[in-house]
């Protein structure tokens, strides 16, 4: 019996020692340090977003999503790492959103585009932070034709020129009638949009606009559907020249505008009129007719159907801007305004 009790002792203090003989490391963590505002997200608009990381190994990267409807990688598909910096640093930039995340990963881990949930932590994803930014609190909203709007006021890289945007240049009057504007600020323009709250989906779309022929061809008026959370679900009425002095002043555009076939040009004459859509399953059909004193159509001006390309309903809003086309040939002059009397919709 003593034998074997010298046995069992010896070779529980050897285990003992082994468990000290190597320290275990100690876990990979990550944090942010800086969080951008939680906002509405945004294709136009970029933020910085920072953090640490402690016990990384070497070849792990960060990869960032920012939550807008899904989890979208940032910031963009093509740069979806964020590489380590020394003292365990790193910084990148990301599109707003409700919330962030930020991923310790293995060199070999591939992040997708979107994704409903986030990865969770083993194999290839080492250690997972998550935040929300403080929430804004110099939103603006107004009201018009019965429903409720948000006043843009951050910029936009629209047809491909920076527009800064004031919450000033959009309101409404004592009628309920909608003002959009271009003003000078300094020594720069600001633009005016406002976004309906609420996505509606199919049905038909109609906005009763003043006179816009005075539009200078710097100058851009557009009512259109787009889709911060996932696939623009862009279609547009656009009232400009983009920086022409003659020629149509208008087109109907079912995006991508660069498909030949997506684009119709037309001229919007002076006058009063309705500029309408009808959006239906693999159907959008465009429409402008002059509008009588009496608010009823009086003449077709412009129709155009399409039926390829057509987006599907998803989180898409309307909107209606008034904006800066900035071109070298024909730069814009003074302000302007233009004036929406109604909008009406039906499912």
């Amino acid at each position: 019996m003593g034998p074997r009790r010298v046995v069992v002792v010896t070779a529980t203090c050897l285990v003992y020692a082994g468990c000290h003989a190597t320290p275990r490391p100690a876990a990979p963590a990550i944090e942010f340090t800086s969080l951008p505002a939680s906002g509405e997200g945004s294709p136009d608009k970029i933020l910085p977003i920072a953090g640490r990381v402690e016990h990384s190994r070497p070849g792990q990267k960060i990869v960032l999503f920012a939550k807008s409807g899904v989890w979208w990688v940032q910031p963009t598909r093509e740069r979806p790492y964020t590489e380590i910096g020394p003292g365990g640093r790193w910084n990148n930039q990301t599109h707003p959103g409700s919330e962030y995340a930020a991923l310790l990963v293995e060199a070999d881990y591939h992040p997708p585009l979107t994704t409903v949930e986030l990865p969770v932590k083993g194999g290839a994803v080492v250690a997972i932070v998550t935040g929300a930014g403080a929430v804004r609190k110099n939103a603006k909203t107004l009201h018009f034709s019965g429903y409720e709007w948000q006043i843009r006021q951050i910029s936009s890289d629209r047809s491909g020129t920076r527009n800064e945007y004031d919450a000033f240049n959009s309101w409404t009057d004592r009628n309920g009638l909608l003002h959009l504007r271009i003003a000078k600020q300094g020594d720069h323009w600001t633009s005016g949009e406002v976004a309906l709250l609420r996505s509606l989906g199919y049905g038909s779309y109609r906005f009763v606009v003043r006179d816009v022929t005075h539009l200078e061809p710097g100058a851009v008026f557009s009512v259109l559907t787009w889709d911060d959370s996932g696939p623009p679900r862009e279609m547009d009425i656009e009232v400009s020249r983009w920086g022409a002095d003659t020629g149509k002043n208008a087109q109907y555009v079912v995006q991508p505008y660069y498909v030949p076939a997506n684009t119709v040009r037309f001229t919007t004459p002076p006058g009063l009129l309705a500029y309408s859509f009808r959006w239906e399953p693999g159907l959008v059909a465009f429409s402008t007719s002059r509008v009588s004193a009496q608010g009823t159509g009086a003449g077709v001006v412009a129709e155009h159907v399409f039926t390829s390309g057509v987006p599907t309903p998803g989180n898409e809003t309307v909107r209606m801007n008034l904006y800066v086309f900035h071109n070298s040939r024909h730069p814009l002059a003074k302000g302007c305004e233009v004036i929406v009397e109604r909008f009406e919709y039906l499912p």
